[in-house]
């Protein structure tokens, strides 16, 4: 490819770049499971955003005199041992995990392109220690090392955010190092050398883009992941401290009552498969969405 063929391409980026996303929605919303996945995404999300307007009531007042109440009109999901409204408790919980999804996901997503994008392309030296850094942490199986990071840190959620951040960064680093290390092979790319385009404008402009399909999957489904691994970690007592209203610790506090009072662990164990079954719907859409070799 010479000079007027680069030139031509890059002219053709951004209309290229809205055709391409015009047939990803198309497919996208083919897939009613996809679609299904995404509007309870939405209406989570905006119950998490909205959650003190939501929320019948204050997620931490204790009420004595109203301890494990069976869900009823004026408390729909029943009363925890404290007295405290459970549907409430859920709600604002609903804020704090997809917080922590969220933050886990952006940890490794920083750490993990960064790392695999500098392997990939520059190779040599630089890819074998990153690469045997990245299979030190992948000789751990994923919860042990959160546990273990979280252990160490202390409990806490922002112990928790790092924790599932650091242990996800692995599958983002091998993922971006592999494509990469074929889209560098290009004749644009090679073309872009000649032109004298400098190795971080050659990665960040020209390689991202073409690495970022894979990584929009894989970010999509890290969120689930990450929900499941902060209520671990909640629930064994490293992750939300009480009276944090976080699913994983409200399981935690349920167990003593799990027998006669079913509600308390009932409700935030049905949150969290709900959260994670939309999530993994959508992260699927996109993936047959994204790939060429899967529309229709």
């Amino acid at each position: 490819m010479g000079i007027t063929g680069v030139a031509r391409a890059v002219a053709m980026e951004k209309p290229y770049a809205a055709g391409r996303a015009a047939l990803v929605w198309r497919q996208f919303r083919r897939d009613r499971a996809a679609l299904v996945g995404g509007v309870v995404l939405i209406v989570l999300t905006l119950v998490a955003v909205f959650a003190p307007v939501v929320a019948p009531s204050d997620p931490i007042l204790v009420t004595v005199g109203q301890r494990l109440l069976p869900p009823s009109r004026a408390h729909p999901f029943g009363t925890d041992e404290l007295g405290r409204d459970v549907l409430s408790r859920i709600i604002f919980g609903a804020r704090i995990s997809m917080t922590v999804g969220l933050i886990s996901v952006g940890v490794a997503l920083v750490i993990g392109v960064t790392l695999g994008l500098v392997s990939g392309y520059l190779g040599g030296w630089v890819d074998n220690v990153i690469m045997r850094f990245i299979d030190v942490l992948l000789a751990f199986p994923g919860n042990l090392l959160a546990i273990v990071i979280a252990g160490t840190l202390g409990p806490g959620l922002r112990n928790v955010m790092i924790a599932v951040g650091i242990f996800s960064v692995p599958t983002y680093a091998r993922v971006v190092r592999g494509t990469t290390l074929s889209v560098k092979e290009q004749e644009y790319i090679e073309a872009l050398r000649a032109l004298g385009a400098s190795d971080g404008r050659i990665m960040l402009r020209h390689i991202l883009p073409n690495v970022s399909a894979p990584v929009i999957v894989l970010s999509t489904l890290g969120v689930a992941t990450a929900i499941l691994s902060a209520a671990g970690l909640s629930f064994v007592g490293l992750g939300a401290q009480p009276p944090t209203p976080e699913w994983g610790s409200m399981l935690s506090q349920a167990r003593p009552y799990l027998r006669h009072e079913w509600w308390m662990a009932t409700f935030p164990g049905v949150a969290i498969a709900v959260t994670v079954l939309a999530i993994n719907l959508v992260g699927d859409g996109l993936r047959d969405a994204l790939d060429p070799r899967l529309r229709t």
